[in-house]
């Protein structure tokens, strides 16, 4: 297949990079005028400008009509794979309360958790197909998932299994990250330290039997789980070769970013709430900075500094953070458009956030996020006359003229 006549390619990086952190994330991707790419399969053979373009017999020819091509989107914290909804607790929030409120009255986490224990896993698949496919649908080209609303051992390793099969039945990219830490399950109501206590004894050896997930996560916030709580269940987890991605500083200044840091975590998400420390420590670290700004958005918290960590040289990414009670939406267009209005980043940035930096925090920097010979062919033929400043600046007008997603055109 070859796509001609491109107004202008987007997110052009050399073979080796794998992210782009502080200025770089601006300077950092190339552009092509009047272009074309090739892609054979699933990966991207070769690019150029058209007059060095030599069409052969047979071929397969797309005219993008002068149309930008952008890197597919690279969404790398979802929370996909849930049973029913919760606008019962949309509904408390508009009325005032808060989350911690809303989880003391047994909402939030184990709402969810108790729906999933009662769905069976086709019934989970098929409900995650159709969040992945709108997705897809979107233009996103990769994501991650994670368990976390079975908060017992039997109901996560369902979850597993689940996104397992979710990965082999999309085209996108899929990661799998263990999240049997975030929150207590009813039966440990009271017994924090039990409950973490099982899930390094019991689900963890578990969840490794299974060779399904790739990361650990722990919810290390303020009424979730302590630092050292956290710093327990990742060393744990380090013995089954599941590296860390953390949840940190949605609700408060939890120490999570510390956490992360300290261990080399492959990122640290949410981040709403973030000092000056924590700014420094993701800087000098190689850990990826995930902000979730639909979070900000449909929680009324505050949104992330994002502005002062490119500014301090830190690898900033942004990430929806699909699921059903803090973020129901996986639109990263609307991601995008966020992270320009109320994190202060300019498009280009935060396209590279929601693009490369979201492919390295699931260590798919070589393969995705980037448009260059070599990686996946996932990428968004935009509408002509449509500019990368536009999209997130008209943030509900349709821009895409088709999408390819792992070398399957749609």
């Amino acid at each position: 297949m070859h796509v001609i006549n491109i107004g202008r390619i987007h997110g052009i990086v050399d073979s080796e990079i794998t992210h782009l952190r502080g200025k770089r994330m601006l300077t950092g991707p190339r552009t092509i005028d009047n272009a074309f790419i090739t892609v054979n399969g699933d990966k991207i053979t070769a690019i150029g400008d058209m007059d060095s373009f030599v069409e052969a017999k047979d071929d397969c020819i797309v005219d993008a009509r002068g149309g930008i091509v952008i890197p597919a989107f690279c969404d790398s914290h979802t929370h996909i794979i849930y049973a029913g909804s919760r606008e019962g607790e949309f509904v408390d929030k508009i009325q005032g309360l808060s989350y911690e409120e809303i989880a003391r009255r047994g909402g939030g986490i184990l709402n969810s958790a108790d729906k999933l224990h009662h769905t069976s896993e086709q019934e989970l698949l098929e409900s995650a197909l159709y969040r992945a496919n709108l997705m897809m649908e979107r233009g996103t080209g990769a994501f991650e998932v994670k368990t976390g609303y079975g908060l017992n051992t039997a109901d996560e390793l369902k979850m597993l299994r689940v996104a397992a099969r979710l990965r082999e039945a999309v085209d996108a990219r899929v990661k799998i990250t263990f999240l049997g830490a975030h929150a207590v399950g009813r039966a440990f109501v009271g017994r924090q330290a039990d409950y973490v206590d099982m899930v390094i004894r019991e689900m963890l050896p578990a969840v490794a039997a299974e060779g399904i997930a790739e990361y650990v996560d722990v919810f290390c916030d303020t009424g979730f789980f302590t630092p050292e709580e956290t710093a327990r269940i990742i060393d744990a987890a380090a013995n089954y070769c599941m590296k860390a991605k953390i949840h940190a500083n949605e609700l408060g200044i939890s120490g999570g970013v510390q956490v992360a840091t300290a261990a080399g975590a492959v990122s640290a998400d949410h981040l709403e709430q973030l000092g000056d420390e924590e700014i420094a420590l993701l800087a000098k670290s190689d850990t990826v900075a995930t902000m979730l700004p639909g979070a900000s958005f449909f929680s009324r918290l505050p949104f992330g500094r994002a502005r002062l960590a490119v500014d301090n040289d830190a690898i900033v990414a942004l990430a929806s953070d699909y699921n059903p009670g803090s973020s129901p939406s996986g639109d990263m267009r609307f991601v995008w458009a966020l992270g320009c209005i109320h994190m202060g980043l300019l498009p280009a940035e935060a396209l590279t956030a929601c693009t490369l930096n979201g492919a390295a925090a699931m260590e798919l920097g070589h393969e995705c996020g980037a448009i260059a010979p070599g990686r996946d062919a996932s990428f968004i033929i935009v509408k002509p006359g449509i500019s990368v400043d536009y999209i997130p600046y008209a943030y509900t007008e349709p821009f895409i003229a088709a999408r390819v997603i792992r070398g399957h055109m749609a």
